[in-house]
């Protein structure tokens, strides 16, 4: 099964100030506020959402398509990926513009200040899945995630002329959408992804109530934090699954990322809804123990001793059977 995945690339840039931004505010002066912070700690990490879904399914051994934009400083990143089963032939490279970086300090009191370049991530909108398709011999199901909105619209629109099955993952985006927009981008979606919130901000944006959401899409995925996942189909029994075990909680960005690179790596595989949410989760909980959202690592052995504990041996057999 060929599974591209679109959606953003990105690096954050996360840095540590010892003291409190408060300290450093002076309140009669800060209509013309100047201030440098020294910061004693930087962390580096490879981030976007459809580069970390692609990582945890380039992990998983599926070899995703990763498509998006990104800037001529992507050769380090490119290699990272290929080395961990992910094709990135059709990442669009920008000839001006730096890959999306997101720049953030945080302070003693665990206070924030960022700002997110978009930067190549604008040309994602110039990438034609056909290109794609004809390169790799046809695409079996494109995951459609966060990034330049227009890009989601032009893939969206495309995934149906071409009859390509897709799957509608708006996530970050959803904030700055409209209901229109909304309407447009999970109308006739083989899979809508969302958290619970995101899935309520779905319904009050389209005006849409959940049963007529879940009767234009063919399944609707909604994760429940540390509760697990849903799914729902028209017709059909709901599935739900639960978490394995954490062994500790060391950050949740990627989570949700991780999750999917697990399911959609689970529907690549064959193996039923419920396998693949199980997967999904197991995946998930691995990403949660770890600080970054690509710095996990899959230890066969490792994965399948804690995906039996959680779901049985049954499970474990058809799963074991497929993972590399």
């Amino acid at each position: 099964m060929r599974i591209a995945v679109t959606g953003s690339i990105a690096t954050d840039h996360l840095m540590t100030f010892p003291g409190r931004f408060a300290d450093q505010l002076v309140a009669d002066q800060l209509h013309t506020v100047s201030l440098s912070f020294l910061v004693d700690k930087l962390d580096v990490r490879r981030g976007g959402v459809a580069a970390n879904i692609a990582f945890g399914m380039g992990q998983l051994g599926t070899r995703p398509i990763l498509v998006g934009a990104a800037g001529a400083d992507f050769d380090e990143y490119r290699a990272w990926l290929e080395r961990h089963g992910v094709d990135t032939d059709s990442v669009r490279i920008s000839e001006t513009l730096h890959t999306a970086r997101f720049v953030c300090t945080t302070d003693a009191d665990h206070n924030q200040i960022g700002s997110f370049y978009t930067g190549a991530m604008s040309e994602a909108r110039l990438i034609e899945l056909k290109t794609v398709a004809d390169r790799v011999g046809g695409l079996d199901l494109v995951s459609i995630g966060a990034d330049d909105p227009e890009a989601m619209l032009r893939h969206t629109e495309e995934c149906r002329a071409r009859s390509i099955p897709f799957a509608a993952d708006f996530s970050q985006q959803i904030a700055r959408m409209d209901g229109d927009e909304i309407r447009i981008l999970l109308d006739g979606a083989t899979y809508l992804f969302s958290n619970e919130y995101e899935k309520g901000l779905i319904e009050s944006k389209t005006g849409w109530t959940d049963a007529e959401i879940l009767s234009r899409v063919g399944h609707r995925v909604t994760t429940l934090g540390s509760r697990g996942v849903r799914i729902e189909r028209v017709g059909e029994e709901t599935i739900e699954v639960g978490c394995p075990d954490e062994e500790r909680k060391a950050d949740p960005t990627g989570v949700g990322d991780a999750f999917r690179a697990g399911f959609l790596s689970g529907l690549a595989w064959g193996v039923g809804l419920e396998r693949a949410a199980q997967v999904g989760c197991m995946l998930a909980t691995l990403v949660i123990e770890t600080v970054g959202t690509q710095e996990y690592q899959l230890r066969r052995a490792h994965f399948m001793e804690r995906f039996t504990k959680a779901y049985g041996d049954d499970a474990a057999t058809e799963v074991r059977a497929h993972l590399r």
